[in-house]
């Protein structure tokens, strides 16, 4: 619409176009139809000799000049005309739009709504006047002379009490009943921040400062347990001994609470104590960088995402083993629990809780001071008698229990595939070359891919061998440098089969006994396994080779290292005889 107005706004000329009367050339007479006749005066003879005559001049300038000035009247009176007919249009789409806005807004509706709540505040307020007015009409008269009337004012004045009575439970009670008034609850949904480095960093650090008390205490608890001060140690023990014996565990812990926040007050104060078994360690603090390079900032949120994840980590599998540990993965840890609470539950039901407590008091203290700290001393009894500890190192987590159930299905597709592959075999071979065979590679039996003895085969733990690639960093070229392949231990060496075709040279045959160092190792956490790895250190290579990207990595670091200690041990054996 405003589009149709525009073009009847332009259709015209423009005022601006229009010159002045002493500006504007001589107009035709074609060019409107509604112009006013001119009025031509008559020429006599002599005014046409005068006219034909070339001396007088001024004549002819003046008829011209009253013939330009009648046109010029009537373009403007064109103009006008144009004007008004735009504006006549203009009003009646303005109409238009008008009506469509209120039939859009509802107005109408509007009013009526607000008509309505205005006739209901009139009539609440009238109510509200009539309810006051019999109010003031209830209250208790002065009461009659007469005999008769004794008895209505009484009536009056136990009204008037009770009505006193109502307002004052009101006025000192009804605030406390208008909190009780039941409202729907207001959700307010916070903004999150942008990731930032320096955001980042001051919440670990202000983590860490938040978490200093708890772990201080943790602290405390475990040197008091390892007897770290032995007189502390040992007057600690008394007094908890003699506490629980006479009924005064609970009194003694609050008293210490008590004592913890007097020392707290005092500190506040500006006190200096230090009540600490473990002495306090300062770290020194880095001041924080106003200007940091892109590759700083890079590297700082790297080490604390790091920490943050490994923080993580550790909550996650404390939590998974607890949810595990109730709900009966393993049956045969949840049994020692469940025959513990009802030991626990025919207790309390057939023994006096004073009884129970000094029995779970004597207990804990002695456990506390004396058992763990054998326990710590020795591993080997810890490993065998402690039943807490043992319950919860043999808990598994979710993504161990996902890898029980990746392992059990891979070796029920191996014994499917041994079982298949030896009722294959005819049956004039022998034994040594069915299991050559089921050892054997996807390229030939194994002793031939590495040049190794027949007796040289993979261990039970890695039949299949483990999925990894060699990055060996003395290499400059890429094709050298990194390699993809399979990796198997053996009883007395390391084999990486490389899986590339016709590349039995690129395979890496290691002697355990050559090994100077083997260590778990981080390449990239973008590669299969998180990134996990395992270094291995040789006289004959100057960096550490790195078997990364396993799936399996502690498995195969626990298999190699058990092994490598086997040999080393045996051969450590055999040069002392």
């Amino acid at each position: 619409m405003l589009r149709r107005l525009d073009k009847i706004r332009f259709r015209g000329h423009k005022r601006e176009d229009f010159p002045d009367l002493a500006e504007s050339p001589n107009a035709s007479d074609t060019e409107c139809g509604d112009e006013i006749p001119l009025k031509i005066p008559r020429t006599t003879p002599r005014d046409s000799e005068e006219l034909r005559d070339p001396a007088g001049p001024g004549t002819l300038i003046m008829a011209a000049g009253v013939q330009d000035f009648n046109r010029t009247e009537s373009d403007r009176l064109n103009e006008i005309k144009g004007h008004l007919e735009i504006a006549l249009l203009e009003k009646h789409f303005l109409q238009e739009e008008l009506r469509k806005l209120r039939e859009e807004t509802n107005a109408e509706t509007l009013r009526q709504e607000l008509e309505r709540e205005r006739q209901r505040r009139l009539e609440l307020e009238q109510r509200v006047q009539e309810v006051l007015k019999a109010r003031s009409e209830e209250q208790p008269a002065p009461p009659p002379r007469g005999p008769t009337q004794v008895s209505n004012g009484a009536e009056q004045r136990g009204q008037g009490l009770c009505a006193r009575f109502q307002k004052w439970c009101y006025d000192r009670f009804g605030e406390y009943i208008e909190d009780f008034r039941f409202q729907p609850e207001e959700s307010t949904v916070e903004a999150e921040e942008p990731l930032s480095a320096r955001r980042l960093t001051e919440n670990m650090r202000r983590l860490k400062r938040g978490a200093k008390p708890v772990t201080s205490f943790v602290k405390n608890l475990s040197a008091l347990s390892d007897w770290y001060s032995v007189y502390t140690s040992a007057i600690a023990f008394i007094v908890y001994m003699n506490a629980v014996w006479h009924g005064w565990a609970i009194p003694m812990f609050l008293f210490l609470a008590i004592l913890r926040l007097s020392l707290n007050f005092l500190i506040a104060r500006g006190w200096r104590i230090q009540w600490s078994i473990v002495p306090d360690v300062s770290e020194p603090v880095e001041p924080p960088k106003e200007d940091l390079t892109v590759s700083e900032k890079f590297q700082l949120v790297l080490d604390v995402a790091q920490k943050a994840q490994n923080l993580f980590g550790k909550m996650a599998d404390i939590l998974e083993k607890i949810k595990n540990l109730f709900m009966w993965v393993q049956p045969e840890i949840t049994q020692k629990l469940y025959v513990a609470l009802w030991a626990a539950f025919l207790a309390s039901c057939f023994f006096p809780y004073r009884l129970v407590g000094l029995a779970m008091g004597l207990y804990a203290g002695v456990k506390f001071f004396l058992i763990d700290f054998m326990f710590k001393r020795c591993p080997r009894l810890r490993a065998k008698y402690d039943t807490p500890y043992i319950i919860w190192k043999n808990l598994p987590t979710d993504p161990q229990l996902k890898e029980r159930a990746s392992a059990t299905v891979s070796r029920r597709v191996q014994t499917t595939s041994s079982r298949s592959c030896v009722s294959s075999t005819p049956a004039s071979l022998g034994r040594e070359e069915d299991s050559s065979r089921f050892h054997g590679t996807k390229k030939g039996n194994f002793h031939e891919i590495f040049n190794l003895t027949e007796n040289e085969r993979p261990l039970a733990v890695c039949e299949s061998g483990w999925r990894c690639c060699l990055i060996n960093r003395d290499r400059k070229m890429p094709t050298d440098y990194i390699r993809n392949g399979v990796l198997y231990v053996t009883e007395n060496y390391l084999c990486f089969e490389s899986s590339k075709s016709g590349s039995s040279k690129r395979n890496k045959v290691i002697k355990l006994v050559d090994i100077t160092d083997i260590q778990k190792y981080k390449v990239l956490s973008v590669l299969p396994g998180s990134g996990m790895g395992i270094a291995v250190s040789t006289p004959s290579t100057q960096k550490p080779l790195v078997f990364g990207a396993m799936v399996h990595r502690d498995e195969a670091f626990d298999a190699i290292f058990s092994q490598y200690m086997k040999i080393t041990a045996a051969a450590a054996v055999g040069g002392d005889s």
